[in-house]
């Protein structure tokens, strides 16, 4: 690797540790969103160096779908352990059970897009007032369009064509009583960029990024787990493919991709062969050209 490119991922490093501790000193009750995937991995990791010696000073916020694969709830409860910081949990099974959002029903139920109550209510119950996360503006069209920090109404909603300018790294975080903003620190980064800086860094990630045998079955274009939510149709066959995870979600909306890529390294070189997002396996992304934008502007991280 290059002298430039790792004068290039430390400029990215610095840019994300210096939102990071705007974020500490501008808000009162800040939190990292954290999925258990690569780039919430990622957030925290930076959030570890950008405060060290001293712990990070925020709790991590996971919302929780109920559907999650295994893998993710086990490696999010050993990293909270191994860093002594606060974990607040969201339920959607709770949402549901309360009345809050009503079950998809159906082949291609989710449920995502529920979580967006479930985020709303954490935040207002915990008096968040700034939600920390790890969207990429390569990740998706829509994420393009989110500033450094994203305010968000009293409603919890996003308005795209409403973001305040972010000129010579100056960050306005001021708000309303109950309005709230979202951090974005890693804006800049690709996906490339972070599989990188997790090889340079050596950042533990759960088991599911790399190459593994796994039981599938084709659905939407992609190698979809089979797991005790998935409802299989009459004319589906499930299949036992050596597969990987390029971004984790719900186990029943999120597809892999067949790969032999079992060490960071490897990852590295398929990433760089890519040319379809990360997120052209996540079926709740195919549902419509403004899938995520939509969730968005109602409250989506």
């Amino acid at each position: 690797m290059s002298k430039y490119y790792l004068n290039y991922l430390d400029e990215l490093e610095s840019e994300a540790i210096f939102i990071l501790r705007e974020v500490y000193a501008q808000f009162q009750n800040p939190v990292i969103l954290f999925s258990g995937g690569k780039d919430s991995i990622l957030l925290t990791h930076l959030a570890k160096k950008a405060f060290y010696p001293c712990k990070i000073p925020f709790a991590l916020l996971h919302v929780d779908t109920g559907h999650n694969f295994p893998e993710t709830i086990q490696f999010r409860d050993e990293l909270i352990e191994s860093l002594g910081v606060e974990l607040i949990v969201g339920s959607v099974q709770e949402s549901i059970d309360n009345g809050r959002v009503a079950e998809e029903r159906g082949k291609n139920a989710t449920r995502n897009s529920l979580q967006i109550t479930t985020l709303l209510d954490a935040i207002e119950s915990n008096k968040i007032d700034c939600a920390i996360g790890g969207g990429r503006r390569d990740e998706e069209k829509a994420r393009a369009k989110e500033r450094f920090f994203s305010h968000r109404d009293d409603f919890g909603q996003w308005d795209p064509k409403n973001q305040r300018p972010e000129l010579w790294n100056l960050l306005n975080g001021k708000y309303f009583e109950g309005e709230h903003f979202r951090a974005f620190p890693i804006s800049n980064w690709t996906e490339m960029d972070v599989w990188n800086y997790i090889n340079r860094e050596n950042i533990k990630i759960p088991s599911l990024y790399f190459a593994h045998q796994r039981e599938v079955v084709w659905r939407n274009d992609s190698w979809i787990p089979v797991s005790e939510f998935l409802k299989l149709e009459p004319n589906e066959k499930t299949e036992t493919k050596k597969i990987r995870f390029r971004t984790l979600g719900d186990i029943t909306i999120t597809g892999g991709i067949e790969s032999d890529a079992d060490t960071l390294e490897k990852i590295v070189a398929e990433v760089a062969a890519m040319r379809m997002t990360e997120r052209g396996n996540r079926t709740d992304d195919k549902r419509s050209e403004t899938a995520m934008e939509d969730r968005k502007k109602q409250g989506y991280f």
